[in-house]
């Protein structure tokens, strides 16, 4: 890249990690009082009040992002330590911690986009000057001054000159020599197998073909965390990330195949009776068996304690009734996980039951051709290799032995149960669809010609790429931190649900950057960058809207204070 930095002569802290460790400290105050100040206007009486937090959601949904934030540096910390421990933490990697740092802090500071036209301040969690003067401790005051100034992002954007090439964009610091292994076998398959043909996918509005699916079964895609006794390989959630991320990072449909059979799984492994989980797990393990969730219906949303399909037992079999909507891969899957209504008088989540329902695969012309059931695709923007639909149930049949657990009134349990893998595993989509966006931004800024240099001579495009780097660094690692949580059977739900936040709007901010480094090219659809802008605008809303997702934190955030 033709920029010069040598003007400036100390891009890098001489005390980087000490100035970090000492900021953490700081931040780790101005989060008490933010809390302290939301609590106020949410908590009086200690535990969170639905109604205060419904009037207050400016400033309870602001302090999860305030939260997100200060667990987000805390895990970039541990990534540089982790890397210098192991004599890998090179130039590159300590200028992006010191521009997460940099930044964020100043956003702290300063004030904190939770969206493009939302900007949380510290007046709106009743911080005093004490407070803020509190947070500007020496470190924060130097690292926001140095951390991600201008000639810091150039030369970060520098240090990605040869990472399309092998260069990187940074060590992960996995610390597991299997799981980089892992990592490479999954970049070389969408290398061959994705890449080539997503796009046409895309513009074609295909499926992904079955042969791709197999392949992916063959790899142990679908029973990558179930258990080795129940016929998958019984790896880890943080092994279930990095897939996740390389094939997402070719074709968000790609790596949300493994979505379904991750929820799938979980319902029945965790809920499920010996003889379910028995039939079941083999099957989704091996990939002959593709599941679809069916939980959504056209007037509830998120909004589940609402949901009004029922199921009434019929002698041996439940007959289901009802509408559902938003299904993913709901016509080519063989097994539905149903949430219906089995208690039509108790009220919320306390009549709800799971159903393993299963269904006969559809065609185009015949997408559910199953008795009691119907249904057609809903035409969108983008995440179309698995398509969309809505479904229609009129008595259909599913066999009272197929009720999760054998027992009613538990299915929204259950799927409670589920959530910290789901949205772990929607965070590391997330991710991957963030890599993709920088990389074909960074391809585009190094080949295209202007004004007899390449886009990657000027300072704000630069500047545009080694932002998005630094803040997909942040992303991975939040997310890593709560696979890492997952693995050591520690709950997560929070720190699941901030990094699904964080890396949702990373990957939008990533997509956008693209879009807008490919100037009008990038809003041609034969340009790639056109469909992973589609794709990632849908991370900001399913598996939890972003609103919904900070609500989740924050209200958990406070209850942990009693």
């Amino acid at each position: 890249m033709n920029t010069s930095v040598t003007d400036t002569p100390s891009l890098l802290l001489p005390d980087l990690l000490a100035a970090t460790a000492s900021a953490l400290d700081a931040v780790a105050r101005l989060r008490e009082a933010a809390e302290r100040g939301v609590a106020a206007l949410v908590a009086p009486d200690g535990a969170p009040d639905a109604a205060l937090l419904d009037r207050h959601q400016m400033a309870a949904h602001g302090f999860a992002w305030v939260a997100t934030y200060a667990e987000a540096l805390r895990q970039m910390r541990g990534w540089a330590e982790r890397l210098d421990r192991a004599g890998r933490l090179g130039e590159l990697e300590s200028a992006i911690l010191q521009a997460a740092f940099g930044e964020y802090l100043a956003q702290l500071d300063g004030g904190l986009a939770m969206s493009q036209g939302e900007i949380v301040r510290p007046a709106d969690f009743g911080l005093t000057d004490e407070d803020r003067a509190a947070f500007r401790s020496e470190a924060v005051r130097r690292l926001i001054a140095a951390g991600n100034a201008s000639a810091l992002r150039l030369r970060i954007a520098e240090g990605l000159a040869d990472a399309l090439h092998g260069g990187g964009f940074g060590e992960l610091a996995l610390e597991d020599e299997a799981l980089g292994m892992v990592r490479d076998q999954f970049r070389r398959f969408v290398a061959d197998a994705v890449e080539p043909h997503a796009h046409e996918w895309h513009l074609k509005d295909e499926l992904i073909p079955l042969d791709v699916v197999g392949r992916m079964a063959e790899m142990g895609v679908f029973g990558l965390t179930i258990p080795e006794e129940d016929g998958g390989l019984g790896m880890g959630k943080l092994a279930m990330c990095v897939v996740t991320e390389e094939l997402s990072r070719g074709y968000i449909g790609v790596g949300s195949l493994g979505t379904r059979a991750e929820i799938a799984a979980e319902l029945i492994r965790l809920g499920g009776t010996p003889a379910q989980k028995q039939q079941w797990l083999p099957r989704i393990a091996s990939g002959e068996i593709l599941p679809t969730a069916v939980f959504t219906e056209p007037n509830t949303g998120s909004d589940l304690g609402s949901l009004r399909t029922r199921a009434v037992l019929d002698g041996d079999v439940y007959r289901v009734t009802g509408n559902k909507t938003w299904i993913t891969h709901g016509s080519r899957s063989d097994l539905m996980t149903l949430m219906v209504r089995t208690d039509p008088d108790a009220p919320g989540y306390r009549g709800l039951s799971m159903l393993l329902a299963e269904k006969p695969r559809g065609t185009d012309e015949n997408p559910f051709p199953a008795e009691g059931m119907t249904g057609g695709e809903i035409p969108v923007l983008g995440y179309r290799g698995m398509k969309e639909y809505e479904i229609g149930f009129d008595g259909f049949a599913v066999p009272a032995a197929n009720l999760l657990g054998g027992v009613e009134g538990q299915g929204f349990k259950q799927l409670m149960a589920t959530f910290e893998s789901a949205r772990v595993q929607t965070a590391a989509r997330a991710v991957g669809v963030a890599q993709n966006a920088l990389e074909l931004a960074l391809r585009y800024a190094q080949e295209r010609v202007q004004f007899g240099k390449p886009l990657t001579a000027f300072p704000r495009v630069a500047g545009k790429l080694a932002w998005m780097a630094v803040e997909t660094m942040i992303a991975r690692q939040l997310t890593y931190f709560a696979a890492r949580e997952k693995d050591s059977d520690r709950r997560c739900d929070i720190e699941a649900g901030m990094a699904k936040l964080l890396a949702a709007r990373v990957a939008w901010s990533n997509a956008d950057n693209a879009v807008q480094i490919h100037g009008g090219n990038g809003y041609a659809l034969e340009y790639p960058v056109s469909r992973v802008l589609c794709d990632a605008r849908i991370l900001n809303i399913f598996e939890g809207a972003a609103e919904i997702q900070a609500q989740v934190v924050a209200r958990g955030l406070l209850s942990r204070r009693n």
